[in-house]
């Protein structure tokens, strides 16, 4: 159901039950032959996939493979004609890839936990729900399962639309040898959910941070229920199911683990709202030919030592879309500097740039080559 911002969610059900119609009738057996071969069809597909992971475990190559994954959504979008959006044909390939990976290998996806989080939520979204998801305490947390081997990848946030970077995030690679090999872009959206009816909620529970991104409609519809904060969104989620007369804001996969309803729905301030998560895991991705690398260095101390390194890229025709800086924690004032270059760490332009770039700095660390995310999920 797709509402208006604001939007309350109506479950009732007022119009008369429909009798019998021929032609009706007619359309849904059309509908069921049509199953039937899309059944026989993606079973046809899966006995091939199963054959790619044979051969795949046995040339110890990586089940995940975000070129591929970049690949195959956009020859679906370049096949797909309608009426079905782009957006559908995506989802159900999306899931089909996850049906695939579990064929393949069973994957192990760790992310900033507890389950219902937006972490949660942008994992679910990338790697549909054929694969296993393992929440974890902190970032780092995630940074550590990765490189010891206990998960597959994970899946950590970066930088928020309204916030700016994830400092937790930007920390972590300081101190971390896993790699970035794909990126995901979520539009953060909230959802009012209980189990009783509006009429009932009496206290609100949320993170405080979500609190802020719904400060509209908490003023327009909720200026006279009681506000609490709470651990997390999925915290929050685990009282509203508890506890009578209460209701949490939050994500609507929390919503579902804690059997609550929806009762209303997009209560975000800013509806563009989108924060970029990072899939790490211990090798880099390949090229898919629309590529962005990520470089974390820190420069000599000199003057314009900084203006020194980005005019490195800019004289090898390379794009900067991000940078970000960080403290070093070992010396007073020393920082690390984060940026997002379009390319692949194998082209040319983008070799000659990093070769030329080490010369005016301290310390210089390629973090991954990755495919551009160019759709919002």
């Amino acid at each position: 159901m797709c509402l208006t911002h604001f939007s309350r969610v109506d479950t009732t059900n007022t119009m008369p039950a429909a009798g019998p119609d021929p032609k009706l009738e007619g359309l849904r057996k059309q509908i069921d032959a049509l199953d039937a071969q899309l059944v026989e069809l993606l079973n046809a597909r899966a006995r091939v996939v199963v054959e790619i992971g044979k051969l795949k475990q046995q040339n110890n190559a990586p089940i995940y493979a975000p070129d591929r994954e970049k690949a195959v959504l956009e020859k679906v979008r370049a096949l797909n004609k309608g009426p079905l959006p782009d957006r559908c044909m995506e989802a159900v390939y999306r899931e089909l890839m996850s049906g695939s990976f579990a064929l393949e290998k069973p994957l192990r996806i760790g992310f900033l936990g507890p389950h219902g989080t937006f972490s949660h939520a942008a994992s679910v979204r990338k790697f549909g729900s054929s694969v296993e998801y393992v929440p974890l305490a902190d970032i780092p947390g995630v940074f550590d399962h990765v490189v010891r081997g206990h998960v597959d990848y994970g899946l950590v946030p970066v930088e928020n639309s309204i916030g700016g970077g994830i400092v937790d995030t930007l920390d972590a690679f300081l101190h971390s040898s896993a790699k970035i090999c794909a990126e995901v872009r979520i539009t953060v959206h909230h959802y009012l959910l209980s189990r009783e009816p509006w009429e009932k909620v009496r206290t609100i529970y949320s993170k405080p941070e979500v609190f802020s991104q719904c400060r509209k409609w908490l003023g327009a519809v909720a200026k006279d229920r009681d506000v609490q904060p709470a651990a997390s969104t999925s915290k929050a989620a685990e009282l509203a199911g508890q506890t009578p007369g209460v209701a949490a804001i939050g994500t609507r996969i929390a919503g579902e683990l804690h059997n609550l309803r929806v009762l209303f729905e997009n209560i975000e301030d800013d509806p563009e709202n989108e924060t970029r998560f990072l899939v790490i895991g211990r090798e880099p991705a390949r090229r898919s030919g629309d590529d962005k690398t990520a470089v974390m260095f820190t420069t000599a101390h000199k003057p314009g030592a900084l203006a020194e390194v980005l005019d490195v890229f800019k004289e090898n025709g390379i794009n900067l879309t991000d940078i970000e800086k960080r403290p070093s924690k070992k010396v007073n004032w020393e920082y690390y500097f984060f940026i997002d270059a379009q390319g692949h760490a194998d082209d040319a332009a983008m070799q000659r740039a990093i070769g030329e770039a080490r010369k005016h700095c301290l310390q210089l660390t390629v973090l991954g080559s990755y495919p551009r995310a160019t759709e919002v999920l």
